[in-house]
């Protein structure tokens, strides 16, 4: 009888993670098809400070864009960063997922300049990275510290550039609020020692 970890194969935690990236991705620029064709409708779904209205639209917030200039910028990051992470489990991937949407969410709902409007993948591609850059180190996996390395080298320029306060048009909060997450996320969420398979046990 196969074991635990025999029942689920690279190549399946690979496929699985690619289609559910792509679908992720599709979805955003579905919706960012119907903003464009509606007048920018899905605009309104986008977070405004301290409103207590406005926490309804956390989640939402993440999955709409103002144009397809800022959906272009946001898809590969969130294709790679998303794929990597899904590696591990998608169980395990939608939970991380879940909490830096709702973390940065809340921390832009608190903390952003009144009057404006964020919305975007943005916050949880910063998440991911977080996520990515720490997770290695946490469980003490190898591969994970050499993936993290990786991933700073290549993407790190561009993530500490949208932390910078001084940049107009992009919520540096949502940016720092996301990375953030995605840390605590390593931490919530890290793996345990591997479980022994059926033969190991018996």
């Amino acid at each position: 009888m196969p074991g635990p970890r025999e029942a689920w194969s690279t190549s399946d935690r690979a496929l699985a993670a690619g289609k559910l990236m792509l679908a992720w991705v599709a979805l955003l620029w579905l919706l960012e098809v119907v903003d464009v064709a509606t007048g920018h409708a899905l605009d309104r779904f986008g977070i405004t400070p301290r409103e207590p209205s406005e926490l309804t639209d956390v989640v939402p917030s993440a999955f709409v864009h103002f144009g397809f200039a800022h959906l272009v910028s946001n898809t590969l990051p969130l294709l790679v960063l998303g794929f990597l992470a899904a590696l591990s489990g998608l169980r395990r991937f939608l939970l991380v997922c879940a909490l830096i949407i709702l973390v940065d969410g809340l921390g832009v709902w608190l903390i952003s300049p009144a009057h404006t409007n964020t919305a975007g993948a943005s916050g949880l591609v910063f998440g991911l990275f977080g996520f990515l850059l720490v997770t290695g180190f946490v469980e003490r996996r190898p591969w994970g510290i050499l993936a993290g390395v990786l991933i700073a080298a290549i993407w790190g320029g561009s993530i500490l550039s949208g932390l910078a306060p001084t940049q107009t048009g992009i919520s540096w909060q949502g940016h720092l609020l996301g990375l953030l997450a995605g840390v605590a996320a390593a931490f919530a969420f890290r793996r345990r020692a591997a479980t022994l398979t059926w033969e190991e046990r018996s």
